[in-house]
Order: structure tokens, then C-alpha cells, then sequence
């Protein structure tokens, strides 16, 4: 039998940690506690081991995709800047283009060197403004600069009275998504089928834009085409379109207009 002082030198020379336990806690479950941490941080080296030994395997992989990786980054990088700076290049050429267009017209008789930048008649404006807007139009024909360019070369292809280079420079505006610029070509083009005496065609236009309007063309404007369209051939239907535009937009440049007509259509 062990004595009694030496029972308790025994239990005096447990690890401190055993000795400082909290209250409550067994000296067995702190070292289950332990085991399981000492596990946890053995299984974290081999998975980094792991992981480092396939790396070190499979290196020329990595290094092929990080290459591709930085060259892909590289090309965005690099397409960014080429489109901004061609964008940038089409705005300029295209403004230049529609100064141009709204350039002055000199007096009639008056020398060509009395106001530079000016024309004689509109139609010299409209061929100087359109070799520049096809320019632009060729150019740059998948930015939104080339794409108004095109639209711009339609109207003045009208100035100058190409009605059929007109119509297909307009359809091909006509079909781009951009909504407001579509539907100005629509109108443009539904005013060379009138001009061309296709107003069935022109009729068939001007219907579809009242049905889907844009801020560009609203509906108010289309039918108030329309109506001008009709006073020829179909005057009732005219003054019933005048009547709903100055009923439904009295308070707009539309209403008044079609309240003007109305009154011109009424005394007739």
C-alpha cells in the first residue's frame, strides 16, 4: 500500500495543463481535445503537401494557364481601347460630316469665297454632306456613329432626288435595333414611298410606328404623317386622325398642329 504522502507526490507531478483545468473539465477530455486538434493540423499539412506536389506535377499546365489567363486579359485590355479610340475616331468624322449638312447657303449670286464653309444651293450641300456620310457609313458601319451616318446619307440621297438610293440606305437603317434611330429611318422611308406613289407601302409604315412608338417618332407624330398623307385621297379619315391628335395632345406641339389642320381641313 502506497503511503499517504506519497499518493499525493504522485498526483503532484501531473502535467500543469492537467492540474489547471477549468472547473467541470475531466483531464481525458482535454487530451481527446488535444488529439483531435494535433489530427486536424496533420491533415492541413498533407493537403497542402498535396496540393504544393501537384502543383510541382502539373507545372507547365499552370504556367500554360496562367499564360493564357494574362494574354485573354491582355486582348480585352487591348480590344477596350481600340474600340473607345475608334468610336472616338467615327464621332469626329460623322460630326464633321453633319456640319456639313447644316452648313449656310450663300445669296443667291453671291461668290463662293463671300462666306467659306457655305453653299449655293441645297443641293450642292446635300452632295458635299453625303459622300461624307457614306465615308463615315463605310467606315464604321458596326458603331453607332456609322449607323447615323447611314441614316443622315438617306435624308440627303432625298435632298438631291435619288429616291431609289434613298430607300436603300433608309431599310438599311430601317432594320438596326436601336428603336429611335429605326424608327426614323421608318419615317423617312415612309415619305419616299408617298413621294415614289406607294402609299400603301408608306400607309402600311407610319401604322407601325403608332403601334410601337419611340421617343424618337411618337405616336402623335406618325399619325399626323399619316393624316397629311390621307388629305388627298381619304380627307374624312384625316380629320378624324387630326381630331384624336389636338383631343388627346392639346397641350403638345402635336395638338396644335393638328388643331391648325383641322380648322384648314374644316373650312375647305
Amino acid at each position: 500500500m502506497v503511503p499517504l504522502l506519497d499518493f499525493e507526490r504522485l498526483i503532484s507531478r501531473r502535467p500543469v495543463c492537467a492540474r489547471r483545468l477549468p472547473p467541470g473539465r475531466k483531464f481525458k477530455d482535454f487530451v481527446d481535445t488535444q488529439t483531435r486538434h494535433a489530427l486536424k493540423q496533420d491533415k492541413f499539412v498533407q493537403a497542402t503537401s498535396s496540393s504544393l506536389g501537384w502543383v510541382q506535377t502539373h507545372r507547365n499546365d499552370v504556367i500554360r494557364l496562367a499564360l493564357a489567363l494574362v494574354v485573354a486579359l491582355a486582348i480585352v485590355i487591348a480590344g477596350t481601347a481600340f474600340y473607345v479610340h475608334r468610336s472616338a475616331q467615327a464621332q469626329v468624322a460623322f460630326g464633321q460630316a453633319v456640319q456639313t449638312y447644316i452648313a449656310p447657303l450663300r445669296p443667291p449670286g453671291a461668290p463662293a469665297d463671300s462666306s467659306p464653309g457655305s453653299f449655293a444651293s441645297s443641293t450642292d450641300r446635300a452632295k458635299a454632306a453625303n459622300s461624307q456620310f457614306l465615308a463615315v457609313a463605310d467606315r464604321y458601319g458596326s458603331l453607332a456613329a456609322g449607323k447615323n451616318a447611314r441614316y443622315f446619307a438617306g435624308l440627303t440621297y432625298i435632298d438631291m432626288g435619288q429616291t431609289a438610293a434613298a430607300e436603300s440606305s433608309l431599310k438599311q437603317v430601317a432594320g438596326v435595333h436601336d428603336a429611335n434611330l429605326s424608327s426614323l429611318a421608318k419615317a423617312a422611308l415612309a415619305g419616299v414611298y408617298h413621294q415614289t406613289g406607294r402609299d400603301d407601302q408608306a400607309v402600311s409604315l407610319y401604322q407601325e410606328l403608332i403601334a410601337k412608338p419611340s421617343d424618337a417618332v411618337p405616336a402623335s407624330s406618325a399619325k399626323l404623317q399619316l393624316a397629311e398623307l390621307y388629305e388627298a385621297t381619304r380627307p374624312a379619315e384625316a380629320r378624324r386622325l387630326y381630331a384624336e391628335i389636338e383631343d388627346k395632345e392639346k397641350a403638345t406641339p402635336a395638338g396644335q398642329i393638328a388643331a391648325q389642320r383641322l380648322k384648314g381641313a374644316t373650312r375647305q
